[in-house]
């Protein structure tokens, strides 16, 4: 009689050790580390873009440490040092939304697939983001500012205290604001953004100049009233308790650096629920953006209400809608609205402004009538389908100039009208606005023709705004038509020259508006009329063109 099988032995379980996860601090640090190297060796140009601009951030950066250290001893380099660490904050704030694609480690979406939990994958990242130019740079500010300020050696232990924390707060800052704006850098107004950044740089640099001037004619302590405040205000906070030791009040710097401390912790606590709703929520925004369209689709535009009947409103719409969506041609119109208003203002409150710099705007939109054809690109065909004869040429460019002065006239308006009011010169309000209107139109007929004889393709991708081989055109087209536009106003600048000079002539510059208005009216006629019959020649030219981008 066979025996049954054995029954199992019970096993006694064996003890579990916990098994200690590993950081993945160092793996991000070697990560962004190999990023780096990888980039740098994809082209030898890269390469020498990234030593040059290595090489100027280092110099510039000792040049500062340099300027800071001697600063020491001033009564008000506090003012220097506080409003300095207040500009490093703001600029790691706003330069993640227009160079999104600056750092990769930024698209925190890559990690989606990882089994990463927040709190370390803040803490990873955090410390991975210490790692690159930027924060060098900061943080040869940063101990510059404190070196500047502290005065014994209690102040200067606050110091290492309060760079770490303006430095920590800094690329939190920079990468809270990257991950809770991360859908929108990666759409299409995100793009947008990146392209208008030249224009916000430059306005900076322009508002950071006028500060600096209007600084230069007076003393640090001017700046007394703003440092009150922004010594309250993190991550100038911290450099304000350096400050507070250094007087004495210890309770003082003991609540800014708890200030400081506070709005870090804050600040990573909503990056971390950023990080963790980005990582954990579908992706909506391609469903809401065709449900939108469908909404915009299924109603009249009210745009196309208020224009014209017939092929004037359309071309119109359409022109205006190319301003308003493409980014090209959004970042032109950006960039010459801002110059056009900043240049005559800001030279009028400097005090050496001129009610003529007022003619600045009418010629920086005027711009925007040369290479019509160029935003088209090798959708032009479409347009040229249209043209079969001059008339038809005629009323396209005069349809598009429309949508220019839809735009243009009330602006250059409004900017002669607010040069006028700064400088206080009510009575060369007529001649500054008549001289506007003649070059406006000058500028809209030479524009019209330049299209025509001149066009080239402007890319859709990367920065170019000339395709390979066209920039000569380009040239040609937009300072050739310049030069031709200010010459045609010659007549109407001669007479605001003889109003000026002859004895009687002070009491008459009022007739310069009429004129100046007719004048760019009959220019403006004139140059779309010897334009349409060449734009109707040459549409297999112009589309050629327009489609090499």
């Amino acid at each position: 009689m066979s025996e049954g099988p054995a029954a199992p032995v019970p096993m006694s379980p064996l003890p579990m050790s916990p098994v200690p996860s590993a950081s993945v601090t160092p793996v991000f640090v070697r990560l962004k580390l190999s990023l780096l190297r990888n980039g740098l060796r994809r082209s030898s140009g890269r390469r020498a873009a990234y030593v040059a601009s290595l090489v100027v951030v280092l110099l510039f950066a000792a040049l500062q440490l340099l300027g800071l250290i001697a600063l020491r001893g001033n009564a008000h380099a506090v003012n220097v040092t506080v409003l300095l660490t207040a500009v490093l904050g703001l600029g790691w704030a706003v330069m993640p939304l227009f160079f999104p694609g600056g750092d990769e480690t930024l698209d925190a979406t890559r990690l989606v697939m990882l089994p990463l939990r927040p709190r370390p994958l803040v803490r990873a990242l955090l410390v991975a983001s210490l790692v690159g130019i930027g924060p060098l740079f900061t943080l040869c500010l940063l101990v510059g500012s404190v070196v500047s300020t502290a005065h014994g050696a209690a102040a200067y232990a606050t110091g290492v205290v309060a760079v770490a924390l303006s430095l920590l707060l800094c690329v939190a800052l920079a990468r809270a604001v990257a991950t809770a704006n991360l859908r929108l850098l990666t759409s299409r107004k995100g793009r947008d953004l990146a392209v208008l950044s030249g224009l916000v740089i430059a306005v900076g640099a322009q508002l950071v100049n006028f500060g600096a001037q209007r600084l230069g004619s007076s003393s640090l302590s001017a700046l007394d009233p703003v440092v009150d405040v922004l010594r309250w205000v993190p991550p100038a906070s911290a450099l304000g308790a350096v400050d507070s030791v250094s007087g004495g009040a210890y309770a003082t710097a003991a609540a800014q650096l708890a200030l400081t401390a506070g709005a870090l912790a804050a600040l990573l606590s909503s990056w971390r629920r950023s990080l963790t709703r980005l990582m954990t929520s579908p992706d909506g925004s391609t469903i809401q953006a065709a449900a939108s369209g469908r909404d915009a689709g299924s109603r009249s535009s009210g745009l196309g209400g208020l224009l014209p009947a017939g092929r004037t409103g359309t071309v119109m719409e359409r022109s205006l809608r190319y301003v308003w969506r493409d980014p090209k041609t959004k970042a032109a119109w950006a960039t010459s609205l801002a110059i056009g208003l900043i240049v005559p203002v800001f030279n009028a409150l400097q005090g050496t402004g001129s009610i003529y710099f007022a003619c600045f705007a009418a010629g920086m939109l005027g711009i925007q009538m040369y290479n019509q054809f160029g935003q088209d690109t090798s959708a032009f065909w479409m347009v040229a389908m249209t043209i079969s004869s001059t008339a038809d040429a005629y009323a396209e460019l005069r349809a598009r100039a429309l949508a220019l002065l839809v735009v243009t006239l009330p602006y250059a308006t409004l900017v002669t009208v607010l040069t006028t009011a700064l400088l206080g010169d009510w009575a060369a309000l007529p001649e500054a606005l008549g001289l506007s209107f003649a070059l406006l139109g000058a500028m809209l007929a030479t524009g019209a023709w330049s299209s025509a004889r001149f066009p080239y393709s402007i890319p859709q991708e990367g920065h170019k705004n000339v395709a390979p081989g066209q920039a000569g055109l380009a040239w040609i087209s937009i300072f050739g038509g310049m030069v031709a536009a200010a010459l045609l106003c010659a007549p109407v600048i001669a007479l605001t020259v003889w109003l000026n000079v002859s004895p009687d002539g002070g009491s008459r510059t009022w007739l310069l508006l009429p004129v100046g208005t007719a004048y760019g009216a009959l220019v403006t006629f004139a140059g779309l009329r010897l334009a349409a019959p060449r734009t109707a020649r040459r549409l297999p030219e112009i589309l050629a063109a327009v489609s090499k981008g």
